[in-house]
Order: C-alpha cells, then sequence, then structure tokens
C-alpha cells in the first residue's frame, strides 16, 4: 500500500511541474519579449510591457505593409541586426531596411495609442488590429 501511495505522490508531483508557462511549452522568446496577462487574456508584449499587435492587411510572410504613416501609429518591434529565428520566431526586413520581428509568420507592432503597460486599446481597431496571443 506504501508503494502505491508514494508512486500516486510521484505522479501528483511529475504532472505538477510539468504544467509550466509559455516558455517551458514553446521556443524560448525573443530579448525584449513577454507574455503578459491583460483585460484581453494573455497576450505577448514588448520589454516596457505594452502590448504587442498583428495587423491583418499583413498577408505574405516576412512582410510587412504597416509603413509611412500607419508605422507611426503601430511601431515595428525592432529586431536587432543580429537577431536570429527560432521556433515560430522569425525575423524580417522592413521596407527601410530596419529588422522587425514576427511571430508565425505575423509582423508584430506595439500601438502608440497605448498609454500604460497592459493597455489593448488598440484590439479590434479598424477591424484589422488584433492583439498577438501567445
Amino acid at each position: 500500500m506504501r508503494i502505491i501511495s508514494t508512486l500516486g505522490m510521484t505522479l501528483v508531483l511529475l504532472l505538477a511541474t510539468s504544467a509550466g508557462s509559455y516558455a517551458d511549452k514553446k521556443a524560448p522568446l525573443p530579448a525584449g519579449v513577454k507574455v503578459q496577462k491583460t483585460a484581453a487574456g494573455e497576450v505577448l508584449a514588448d520589454s516596457k510591457g505594452m502590448t504587442l499587435y498583428t495587423f491583418d492587411k499583413d498577408t505574405m510572410p516576412g512582410k510587412s505593409t504597416c509603413n509611412g504613416p500607419c508605422a507611426q501609429n503601430w511601431p515595428a518591434l525592432a529586431a536587432s541586426a543580429d537577431a536570429k529565428p527560432a521556433g515560430e520566431w522569425t525575423v524580417l526586413t522592413r521596407d527601410d531596411g530596419a529588422k522587425q520581428w514576427a511571430y508565425k509568420g505575423k509582423p508584430l507592432y506595439t500601438f502608440a495609442k497605448d498609454s500604460k503597460p497592459g493597455d489593448t486599446t488598440g484590439e479590434g481597431f479598424n477591424k484589422v488590429w488584433h492583439v498577438a496571443k501567445p
């Protein structure tokens, strides 16, 4: 009886420690990106805690269509010149030559009108902007 009880406790502990966060289940997040809880649920955020968004008009993998005035309102999530893709994370080159992170093929952006970490005011904007979910 004691062996079964010990085995059962071991199984419970193993299951409890294997249920982890996003970082435990996916490729490591790029430097400066984290998962954060918001009113819209868990979202991807930059190092300052600002929510990241995707743009429905970015239909070609590895290409951002948000340039010029669009990029002033929706700044790209910058990647360093030496950033390396990992898992579902890729790096694209923008029209201006700057590097930008993409997740699952979708370029990532912040929203200029989000005023504090955790804001999600860009969700659903013009029915084409959406929070980036892990």
